[in-house]
């Protein structure tokens, strides 16, 4: 890679001189795209002076002045802070103290104890920097809790002021997308039923999905979570003290003398509808871990294009896309003084901001105005865990209520000549077909998730605003025409890596043509007289949205 701005630049000057050319205007039913649009605003947002767009980093105060100059020269209004372009964000940077923490258990064998980052993971608290928990121990199957899927793990359980054990992951069958969800809440579920702690174990399914190695890559990393009105870090779940993360010697002594094994209960957990029922375990266990906390500032860049017509205008449809990324890698042994180590996400994700960008400009510069609002969002804090998108669903620049949609670009792969897409969360609402009829005209398909075993439903923006009750999709380029490969070989080599950037072969004129699927998508969103509803009996929108309109499926 090459850094192609020198550092004294000033910001003003930095911004100016890469700004892609302003393109013609063009009419709704024919937007222009190109390669080279696509290309520039990522060769800026990907290059090294950006050092990786880490949350709270100058690097991505850069990236976001960048957009909202991009936002200004469009004559988007502005919806962040005060009139401004940016909605500034306070969170919490939680690290590991120097001593490291330890779980020990104790049981029928006596007491055996371990390290963070050996066989334990051990997780910290944004709001007690010493923690030091004990109490009795008590299995819950996989810790869910939910009456429309028939689960109910805590029957006939005491935890109260226990630390329950789960397993990881959801009963093997559930539907994908409402088992992400139901196993992203298990700490709600806990704490409603007066948990204070949580050790979590690994399936036969789990583990093949998710290697304890791979675990522990991510062990040290900071936590990080906004900040409230009241000063404190936002945490669904602040009555679960401690937790952590078991690797086998751990779990073995965890179930020494249990009335079920490990070995049975995982037998039970790899066949469809298998759910083992919980017990009290033979034993206590203690977690112990000191943290240091600091506050760190990284803002949302946000806009609004008012629609045209006198009463949908007070109607919005949000377009996002997260703008952070993982900064530079900490060194290995063994590096040589010139060693890569910044990870630039030119794919993950400046390829979704440069698609998101392109669509601003054709909706701006188009003389048919949308008829619905439309919000673009450049959010922080993605790769924290959706922090930034998080908190403009619960702090929105205009109510909630009126926010109708939402379709989130998150690492489109622009490796190859895509001719389908794949819409995350379609089959929830009616934006699967309208997403379908959008890029009909194009001859692009709308596929079916082809990783439901990942979940990727609700690890992307967008699940932020479902949560809020917003029908939303996740769009991302397909499978076919070599999308399976080029998928397979990204993410198990650039992705979070130092090799994404920009000397991959990345195809701009597959940049231009998902613009232009997303302009359609956006624009149908936008002109359509009816909004996106959630389909009657969805459990997403039963959740969520028990009493908006829904449509039939």
């Amino acid at each position: 890679m090459k850094t192609t701005i020198a550092l004294a630049a000033p910001l003003a000057a930095i911004t100016a001189l890469l700004l892609p050319a302003a393109l013609p205007a063009q009419t709704a039913a024919d937007p222009v795209f190109t390669a080279a649009a696509m290309r520039a605003h990522v060769e800026f947002l990907a290059d090294d002076l950006l050092q990786g767009r880490d949350t709270g980093s100058e690097g991505h105060e850069i990236a976001a002045r960048y957009v909202a100059s991009q936002f200004d020269g469009l004559g988007l209004k502005p919806a962040g802070d005060d009139g401004g372009w940016l909605q500034r964000i306070a969170f919490q940077q939680t690290e590991r103290a120097t001593t490291p923490g330890t779980l020990t258990l104790t049981g029928p064998k006596g007491a055996k104890n371990w390290t963070h980052g050996t066989d334990v993971l051990i997780g910290m608290n944004a709001d007690d920097p010493n923690v030091d928990l004990s109490a009795p121990l008590v299995f819950v199957g996989y810790g869910i809790e939910n009456a429309r899927m028939g689960i109910n793990d805590y029957a006939g359980l005491d935890v109260k002021g226990k630390i329950v054990v789960t397993l990881r992951g959801y009963p093997k069958g559930l539907p994908s997308e409402e088992g992400a969800h139901l196993s992203a809440t298990k700490a709600q579920a806990a704490q409603a039923h007066g948990a204070v702690g949580m050790l979590s174990v690994g399936t036969l399914q789990s583990m093949k999905a998710r290697p304890w190695s791979r675990m522990v890559h991510f062990a040290n990393d900071p936590d990080f979570g906004w900040v409230g009105p009241d000063g404190k870090p936002f945490d669904e779940a602040p009555g679960i003290r401690a937790s952590a993360s078991l690797n086998e010697p751990a779990v073995d002594a965890l179930f020494a003398g249990a009335p079920q094994s490990i070995a049975t209960i995982r037998k039970l957990t790899d066949k469809a509808g298998g759910k083992p029922k919980g017990f009290a375990l033979k034993g206590t266990a203690r977690i112990q871990v000191e943290s240091v906390g600091k506050r760190v500032s990284s803002p949302n860049v946000v806009a609004i294009l008012p629609g045209s017509d006198p009463v949908l205008k007070n109607e919005y449809v949000v377009l996002s896309a997260h703008l952070d990324h993982i900064g530079i890698s900490e060194a290995k042994p063994g590096d040589k003084p010139d060693t890569d180590r910044i990870n630039n996400g030119a794919l993950d994700n400046a390829a979704g901001i440069a698609t998101m960008l392109e669509v601003a400009r054709a909706m701006a510069q188009s003389p048919e105005k949308p008829r619905r609002s439309i919000i673009f969002l450049a959010s922080t804090g993605e790769e924290k865990g959706l922090l930034g998108a998080d908190y403009f669903a619960r702090h929105p620049a205009v109510p909630v209520k009126q926010i109708v949609g939402n379709v989130d670009l998150d690492m489109p792969l622009l490796l190859y000549p895509f001719t389908d897409v794949i819409a995350f969360g379609a089959n929830h609402s009616t934006l699967g077909p309208i997403v379908a009829k959008a890029v009909a005209p194009m001859n692009i398909k709308l596929s079916p998730d082809p990783m439901p075993q990942e979940g990727i439903f609700v690890r992307s923006d967008h699940y932020m605003f479902v949560k809020q009750g917003v029908p939303a999709v996740f769009l991302a380029t397909g499978y076919a025409n070599g999308g399976e490969k080029a998928w397979g070989e990204f993410l198990g080599g650039a992705y979070h890596h130092p090799g994404d950037d920009m000397s991959q072969k990345i195809d701009w004129d597959a940049g231009a043509r998902f613009a232009e699927a997303n302009y359609r998508i956006t624009r149908v969103m936008a002109d359509g007289d009816t909004a996106p509803l959630w389909y009657k009996g969805d459990f997403f929108g039963d959740t969520f949205a028990a009493d908006a309109e829904k449509a039939a499926k």
